[in-house]
């Protein structure tokens, strides 16, 4: 009898220990899961530079196979479709926690099924430059909007909506940083030099 209990009472511990290592806190999963989908984009740039003379899609015509002309009017869509062969799937396109956009089936995507921003002028991977990162910025407190946009603030942040108001940004030299806000202008305390983004 003595020996059932025992068991009894192991068999609960266990499942109490992998329940709480499983179902830990989901925002910390999803963080982790977000932080990889940024890993990802810098991978399947990486690639595409390397098959493209080092230039990034932003760099390149459309003619040439490029996404110039598209991000420049804003189409942050038609730049990730450009390196959809160097990404596995459209899904690493949406944060874990994004509850705005929603993922898609196929490379047909449109800007409600992206969660990140592309950093228009992070050419340069010996910058402290953004590359991409998560989309739903403040500026000055109010929400950013979809498209091209000039971040001139020191005062650029995140909604509470995802990461607890933290963002995830991939630097040009490949590095992911969480941070609470971004510096773009030349007051004390700014460090990037990417300062215009596209958001979806």
């Amino acid at each position: 009898m003595e020996g059932v209990v025992v068991v009894a009472v192991l068999t609960v511990v266990v499942a109490v220990f992998l329940s709480a290592l499983y179902s830990g806190p989901r925002h910390v999963v999803s963080k982790l899961d977000c932080v990889n989908n940024v890993k990802e984009i810098d991978i399947a740039f990486r690639i595409w530079e390397g098959d493209n003379g080092d230039k990034r899609p932003m760099e390149v015509p459309v003619a040439l196979g490029g996404a110039q002309e598209l991000i420049a009017t804003g189409n942050v869509a038609g730049c990730f479709q450009v390196v959809s062969n160097e990404l596995s799937v459209p899904k690493i396109l949406i944060c874990p926690e994004d509850t705005q956009h929603e993922s898609a089936t196929n490379w047909d995507i449109s800007r409600r099924n992206i969660s990140y921003f592309i950093g228009l002028n992070a050419t340069n991977p010996l910058t402290p430059s953004v590359l991409s990162g998560d989309d739903n910025l403040l500026q000055n407190g109010e929400a950013v909007a979809a498209g091209k946009v000039n971040l001139w603030s020191n005062s650029v942040s995140w909604t509470q909506d995802r990461h607890r108001g933290l963002g995830n940004i991939l630097m040009a030299d490949g590095s992911v940083q969480t941070v609470p806000r971004m510096g773009f202008t030349s007051s004390a305390g700014s460090w990037l030099v990417t300062n215009i983004v596209v958001l979806p």
